[in-house]
């Protein structure tokens, strides 16, 4: 016999948590369907915990200011402390390319709504003390940005969405998926059978293998990227800060200090490591000292505790897909987040929500649009 829900919800990760609060939160029943044992245990346990709405489009834009709402007002209206600071975003420039790249950006961005500005090198350096100025020229600063725990966030949506009436099923791991007239028959696991009028794919870097099981081609190619956290250190700076410079075996390199005083640092890989590999490197401790030393001379000495490495289900160009698929009704994708599935999860739940409850906006349909399956996937996020 079936278990029968309005909705389910394919992994408790960083978008289906989310989603199952504010679906049930909106009166819907559902089911999320996870194979291990907690959420978050899959790409969000290694998210470093960053939350900005400053994006080069507006589906991000838009999407992150909703979850930017999220975050920032959660304690207030639940309780849980997830360790949010409003400390915003700062993206330094070293060179006149760099500057010339972000200023080009701050028109589409102050478009679309995002609380942005250029600053001064003197500000710059008053918000991140100790920040390497030779060459510095200024940068863009996002005071509406932030950060929280990915983990203690996680665990929030988890426990209010199970106050509202969601179902968890962990431990459990989708076999096959019966599609019958152009419609989800039922979802079967390796312990129960499911059927529902949605089904909302939101399996992270295994989203691929789910689609593969009802002929559907969803392209997502993983790859990783590697973070470490150091000892905790008196407060010295607020904003996350990205510096875009390229260094031998990184694209970019950002930071910054979170709730208990540690910093928590990342880089971008060049080239990236595709795959599903997780292993930590012996290389990356080496390139993020050299690149932290540089960027902040003074923190030489700090000692890092820990590094671990995670996985980017990333698409041709960089952007989630956000969609409906044609020919299978009640099917939502949401995956594909490219690393981002911590800032971008609560707001596409909401999205997902109003898609559902048949109450999107203008702004929904721009997004949903924009995020479609069947994109050209021609263009690229500029900030990956």
């Amino acid at each position: 016999m079936s278990n029968i829900h309005d909705i389910v919800i394919i992994g408790a990760g960083s978008v289906g948590t989310p989603a199952a609060f504010y679906l049930a939160e909106s009166g819907f029943k559902v089911a999320v369907i996870e194979k291990y044992a907690s959420p978050g245990q899959g790409q969000n346990k290694s998210a470093i915990g960053g939350i900005r709405a400053t994006h080069s489009d507006a589906a991000k834009i838009w999407l992150c200011q909703d979850s930017l709402k999220a975050f920032s007002t959660w304690k207030e209206k639940y309780g849980d402390d997830i360790g949010w600071i409003q400390g915003g975003y700062t993206f330094p420039a070293y060179s006149e390319e760099t500057e010339k790249m972000l200023k080009d950006l701050l028109i589409v961005q102050k478009k679309y709504g995002l609380n942005i500005n250029w600053i001064s090198k003197e500000e710059i350096k008053e918000i991140v003390p100790g920040i390497y100025e030779k060459e510095l020229r200024g940068g863009t600063f996002s005071p509406e940005d932030g950060n929280a725990s990915p983990l203690s966030s996680i665990n929030a949506f988890y426990f209010r969405a199970k106050e509202k009436g969601a179902d968890f099923y962990f431990n459990e791991k989708v076999i096959n998926i019966t599609v019958n007239n152009g419609k989800i028959e039922n979802i079967r696991t390796n312990k129960n059978i499911f059927s529902s009028k949605w089904v909302i794919n939101t399996a992270g870097a295994e989203a691929g293998e789910i689609g593969k099981m009802i002929n559907l081609n969803i392209p997502i190619m993983p790859d990783s990227h590697e973070a470490c956290i150091t000892e905790p250190i008196a407060r010295l700076f607020y904003p996350l800060v990205v510096d875009l410079r390229k260094r031998p075996g990184s694209k970019n390199f950002y930071f910054y200090q979170n709730a208990e005083n540690q910093l928590v640092i990342c880089l971008t890989p060049e080239p990236i490591i595709p795959g599903t590999d997780r292993r930590s490197t012996s290389k990356f401790l080496l390139q993020v000292s050299r690149r932290m030393i540089e960027t902040i001379p003074r923190l030489a000495n700090l000692k890092i505790r820990r590094i671990w490495r995670g996985l980017y289900p990333m698409t041709p160009d960089g952007f989630p897909i956000i969609s409906t698929v044609k020919n299978i009704e009640g099917l939502i994708l949401a995956v594909g987040m490219c690393g981002q599935g911590f800032m971008l999860g609560p707001g596409t739940g909401m999205l997902i929500t109003r898609l559902i409850s048949e109450k999107l906006n203008k702004k929904d349909n721009f997004i949903l649009n924009s995020l479609s399956l069947y994109r050209s996937f021609s263009g690229m996020e500029a900030f990956k």
